[in-house]
């Protein structure tokens, strides 16, 4: 008989969580019958609900649990995952994120669930709230550590902040499993992807063409980047193009901002220093007429955007923040910089001052990328895990 699996993620946005979870629940039958649940997406954001359906997984959406806390909705949501584990009667509930580890956590404990597995896809100990705040989650995740069997970090840099830095929890508690993901379409672009992503967007064979890709959100900081870009234009003799792609709550924000400090900024396929082309679900075709990949964020876990990249081979440009140095060979396949204007700036012109060599490196360490973070080896390490606790 199959061991059961209550998977629980904060929402299905488009992002990490989602990616993985829909794996996991797919490819870990029939040794373990998983059931998903997650909640609704935010307006701004965009749903990751085709993943699933393109896996054919079943799910379940709780629409009480949401990004905003709210007393009330987060209890009826606590009240929901109780129920669906009274009907489902997992082996194991396993929780991804912070929302969902909050509320999973608590209502696998209060129903007696003998193995509770969490996964920090990421934290909000900085860069997202006050410090009175962020005392009161520290002090949540410690609690909840202590129901958990397992802890798992995505990363060693993760683990290290959360055991030595923010106190969460042993390391003794925590195993490490890196995300895994369905990276074949991005070692195949082509020729063809490329010419046509340039084309529509009207990019010359000389112009280079730096893309960040991700929510538009205050942690993401796309002011440090867009700011960057305006020093860049005047540092160097090459002909550049940017491409904001994703959507969010500071989207007009942004094309406004950039347009106040005297760049142009378009929404369409009009050439403009900034294009914001919002959504786009063929990640691959974006990364193919790209030339760098930019992230600017002040605090992450292991970025999406940055394994699609260096899948498809691409040189990185980030902040050094989370797991990042983790992912990428830092000065062959990608610049780290801090957050500072100064900083990011002279990590894109030591890319673009080098660019074939740089380039050389990244498509010589696509294979290793795409074994690394391949959602085989996700479903591997996470059967062994659950083999070895139940």
């Amino acid at each position: 008989m199959s061991k059961k699996v209550l998977r629980i993620v904060n929402r299905f946005n488009l992002g990490g969580p989602t990616f993985n979870a829909a794996y996991l629940t797919k490819y870990l039958a029939p040794e373990f019958e998983t059931l998903l649940i997650g909640g609704e997406k935010t307006k701004s954001e965009e749903s990751s609900e085709f993943i699933l359906q393109q896996l054919g997984v079943n799910y379940r959406k709780i629409d009480a649990m949401s990004r905003e806390i709210s007393l009330l909705n987060d209890y009826k949501a606590y009240k929901e995952i109780k129920r669906i584990i009274r009907e489902f009667k997992p082996d194991i509930v396993h929780t991804h994120a912070s929302k969902a580890g909050l509320l999973g956590r608590l209502a696998a404990k209060h129903s007696g669930v003998k193995v509770i597995v969490h996964t920090f896809h990421g934290h909000v100990f900085h860069s997202y709230f006050g410090s009175f705040k962020t005392n009161v989650f520290k002090v949540l995740e410690r609690y909840l550590a202590r129901k958990s069997n397992i802890i798992i970090a995505i990363s060693n840099k993760q683990r290290n902040e959360l055991v030595v830095e923010h106190k969460i929890a042993p390391e003794n508690k925590f195993r490490i499993v890196p995300l895994g993901f369905d990276l074949a379409r991005f070692k195949k672009i082509t020729i063809e992807q490329r010419k046509n992503f340039r084309q529509k967007y009207n990019i010359s064979d000389v112009e280079i063409a730096i893309t960040i890709v991700g929510r538009l959100v205050p942690i993401k900081d796309h002011k440090l980047f867009i700011d960057s870009i305006k020093q860049l234009k005047y540092k160097t003799d090459k002909q550049i193009r940017v491409f904001i792609v994703g959507g969010g709550e500071l989207y007009n924000e942004l094309i406004n901002y950039t347009k106040s400090i005297g760049l142009t900024a378009s929404k369409n396929t009009k050439e403009a220093d900034i294009n914001f082309t919002s959504w786009i679900k063929e990640t691959e075709w974006v990364y193919a007429g790209s030339d760098i990949v930019a992230l600017s964020s002040l605090n992450e876990g292991t970025p999406v955007s940055l394994i699609e990249a260096q899948a498809s081979g691409k040189p990185i440009v980030s902040t050094k923040v989370g797991g990042i140095e983790d992912i990428v060979v830092e000065g062959k396949t990608a610049v780290l910089c801090t957050n500072s204007v100064n900083s990011f700036t002279g990590a894109l012109l030591e890319i673009i001052e080098n660019y074939d060599q740089y380039l050389k490196n990244s498509q010589e360490n696509i294979n290793l990328v795409s074994e690394n973070f391949s959602y085989n080896r996700l479903v591997n390490d996470v059967r062994e895990l659950y083999n070895k606790i139940t």
